[in-house]
């Protein structure tokens, strides 16, 4: 009877120690008792051994932020390998790599941790330029530099933008002649139209005086601009005075366009237009306070 019921199947040793049984021989007492106190072991060490993995496993949002981080640094590494900003000015950028760049750009929007970059405390700040589309501001401070200059004269040297308080002003800074520096500042106006989207309108451009580097002139180029030179000193004041404070040029109900922030954080901003092309800027000052990080972090939590 004993034997019988030891090998019903699906009942274990537990479970079969529980019942009621006949009386059997001293030899088989004891194995029953050992059996049952190996059952409780293994009971015991397989609570402890799933305890010990929940406690130092890493959690769903721990492992979500490493794999942010890995993301980002991945495009960090595209922009590099890409040959960076001048690559994609002077048009050396390989279709292989720009295409390589529009996949890790995917990646990282997909780990965006702020729900509402637009009205998100990061989103102000100076941010440079590291990509952008033929749509962009960007683009056309470009072009409004090399349509004025052979593209052999000029060189871009960058691009940054200033967000503040519902105004967007980027700067082109330039070179000609390798000597010949200038600036262009492009002041747009923001109106905030989502969560996510917002409508620019380009407001005015002003070309800065440029500041000519004496050292660098080249030796035939050097009596030319002294000739130069001359000629502004003798204009009358007040138009020395606009010399002086740049060209501007009014830019009101030109242009506008609308876009949508597709990833935002301390230290990189996503800008894709309508047609879905992106801008990527990185921040060029220090990450923001903790009151903005904290801002954030709560953002990425709900």
């Amino acid at each position: 009877m004993l034997m019988a019921t030891s090998f019903i199947p699906g009942i274990s040793h537990c479970r079969a120690r529980s019942l009621p049984l006949a009386p059997a021989p001293e030899k088989i007492r004891r194995s029953n008792r050992l059996a049952g106190r190996q059952c409780h072991l293994a009971v015991g060490r397989f609570r402890a051994m799933v305890q010990q993995q929940t406690f130092q496993g890493p959690s769903a949002a721990y492992a979500r932020e490493m794999e942010r981080l890995s993301a980002k640094e991945s495009l960090l590494l595209a922009f590099r390998d890409a040959g960076g900003f001048q690559s994609l000015i002077g048009g050396k950028t390989t279709e292989m790599q720009r295409i390589d760049v529009n996949e890790r750009i995917v990646g990282l929007e997909r780990l965006n941790p702020t729900a509402r970059p637009t009205t998100s405390p990061f989103l102000d700040g100076r941010w440079n330029f590291e990509w952008f589309s033929a749509g962009s501001p960007a683009s056309f401070a470009a072009k409004f530099v090399f349509e004025r200059s052979p593209a052999t004269l000029a060189n871009l040297l960058g691009l940054d933008l200033l967000l503040k308080d519902g105004y967007s002003n980027i700067t082109a800074n330039f070179r000609f002649f390798n000597s010949i520096e200038s600036k262009l500042f492009l002041t747009t106006k923001l109106a905030l139209e989502g969560p996510m989207r917002m409508k620019e309108e380009y407001v005015e451009a002003v070309l800065d005086t440029p500041i000519v580097s004496q050292d660098a002139v080249p030796e035939q180029l050097k009596g030319p601009f002294g000739q130069a030179t001359g000629v502004l000193e003798q204009l009358p004041l007040p138009i020395r005075d606009a010399f002086a404070n740049g060209l501007k040029i009014p830019l009101s109900g030109t242009f506008q366009r609308m876009f949508m922030i597709s990833y935002l954080d301390e230290e990189i901003l996503i800008i894709r237009d309508s047609a879905g092309a992106p801008d990527v800027l990185t921040r060029l000052e220090g990450s923001p306070g903790s009151t903005q990080s904290d801002a954030v972090m709560s953002e990425y939590e709900s």
